[in-house]
């Protein structure tokens, strides 16, 4: 029975640890602070009442008071200030510096104050400590209250978004992954910002390029007054803001269409293409740059660069068009066009956009494998006795596919805002070719939202991307871990 008592305190104790180390933590970082603070508003106004109901049979603040009055009437504080100043003065001499006066009395009453200050605080607590008392802060009181089982109970319901926070904090992976969702959220502001003003600031008129040249001012006063374009800047940014965030984006210049709509139906297209092309671009080139780091300077490994080379070097366009010309028009193997019912439709699109992207990573994973493999860990490896293979696949690899991570979502993220070319070029109707059309007139709400929809899906691998670097790199989890 002692035991399960003793294991229940434990438990409790580690709980309470847990959420006192995570708030701690949290306090130290200037923005979670407050957000921590609007979260469990209604907790911490329990505390406070409780914090400072202690706080008035608190010593400190009188030992405090009588301490300081000490110090001052001592003379410490002037005996600091004239040891500080003839110090400055001495440094300045031997630098053979002007000496300014007034400028030797601030920095050393600057000096002093904060020497005074530290005596001040460090004399209080060891006489506090000799009365066998602790001064009461608010997060001791925190602390104390969460080791109950009743407060935990009464603030679970009005403080449960901060307890959700503070265990979300007590994991390092999760903080992480919360941590990169934060940044991308600030990312995703900028781009809206950055897009938004310069859409604004274009010279083309999309009042006068929609209704033509006959026009007139009347027609395109009222044009302006039906979208807004009549607004000031801020009141039109804050509207594309409040679109975005509510994912009512607005109807667009041209056609009058619902533009969250027409998104949703061109940004998948273009997704699925971007994935076909990247897993094609995976599968090919992390294979083909091993097997070329590893039989270095050989026919194979000439062979494969040699058709990097290629990839990188050809237009996806004029691959596109020569594809077209032989698989589809000569050979009649493959559709032309793209066609959703049709799924032999987009191998070639994909192959074409893939290319580039397949010749960047294989040119990549050699170049990293090869500085991998002649570091002195795996010199010591292979020393060992482990085997060629081994060595390999269990201490090369992973650390050489550390970079080729890196360029991967970098140009994944290049793929989903280049598709355009390609999507021409197969008549697929996605969200390149679809801000491709409207840039031109330009359709700020349609720009707007498929650059932003693409921004966050690029943010959203780049956090897929730093999750891999953890799972790839032990020294990334040993630093999250102590952060």
């Amino acid at each position: 029975m002692d035991a399960v008592n003793i294991n229940r305190s434990h438990k409790k104790f580690n709980l309470s640890a847990i959420i006192y180390q995570s708030y701690s933590k949290i306090h130290q970082h200037p923005f979670y602070k407050y957000l921590i603070l609007l979260l469990g508003l209604p907790v911490h106004l329990i505390i406070l009442l409780v914090y400072l109901s202690k706080k008035k049979n608190d010593s400190y603040s009188s030992i405090h008071k009588e301490t300081k009055k000490a110090l001052l009437m001592s003379g410490y504080k002037e005996e600091l200030k004239l040891e500080y100043k003839e110090q400055i003065i001495r440094k300045q001499a031997f630098f053979r510096e002007k000496v300014r006066q007034m400028d030797s009395e601030k920095l050393a009453e600057k000096w002093a104050d904060e020497q005074f200050q530290k005596t001040l605080i460090e004399k209080t607590n060891s006489k506090l400590e000799l009365l066998g008392e602790k001064r009461i802060t608010f997060q001791d009181t925190f602390h104390a209250l969460v080791l109950n089982p009743f407060f935990l109970v009464i603030t679970l319901i009005p403080g449960l978004f901060m307890y959700l926070f503070i265990f979300l904090y007590s994991n390092a992976y999760l903080k992480y992954i919360f941590d990169r969702l934060i940044m991308s959220l600030f990312v995703i502001v900028g781009v809206v910002f950055l897009v938004f003003t310069i859409l604004h600031l274009s010279p083309f008129n999309p009042a006068a390029n929609i209704l033509g040249e006959t026009a007139t001012k009347e027609q395109i006063a009222a044009f302006n007054h039906l979208y807004g374009l009549d607004q000031s800047y801020f009141s039109q940014l804050w509207n594309a803001v409040k679109g975005i965030a509510t994912f009512d984006l607005g109807t667009s210049f041209t056609g009058n269409e619902d533009v969250a709509s027409s998104i949703a139906r061109k940004f998948p297209i273009t997704l699925t293409l971007a994935v076909i092309s990247l897993t094609m671009a995976i599968l090919i080139a992390i294979p083909v740059g091993i097997i070329s780091a590893t039989k270095p300077n050989s026919f194979l490994d000439y062979t494969f660069m040699f058709f990097a080379l290629i990839g990188l070097s050809i237009p996806n366009f004029w691959q596109g068009l020569i594809f077209i010309l032989n698989f589809s028009i000569k050979l009649k193997w493959l559709p032309a066009t793209f066609s959703p019912e049709n799924w032999l439709s987009i191998i070639m699109p994909a192959v074409v956009l893939g290319t580039g992207l397949t010749a960047s990573i294989a040119r990549m994973m050699r170049s990293s494998t090869l500085e991998v493999i002649n570091e002195d860990y795996i010199i010591t490896a292979k020393s060992k006795g482990l085997g060629q293979r081994q060595v390999l696949w269990k201490h090369a690899v992973g650390n050489a596919m550390i970079p080729v991570i890196t360029v991967i979502g970098l140009l994944f993220g290049g793929m989903l805002g280049g598709a355009a070319v390609t999507e021409k070029v197969f008549n697929i109707s996605g969200i390149g070719s679809y801000i491709v059309d409207k840039q031109f007139v330009p359709d700020i709400p349609s720009i707007l939202g498929g650059v932003v929809y693409i921004a966050i899906t690029i943010s959203l691998v780049n956090l897929f991307v730093d999750i891999l670097y953890a799972f790839f790199d032990p020294r990334i989890r040993s630093k999250m871990k102590q952060y």
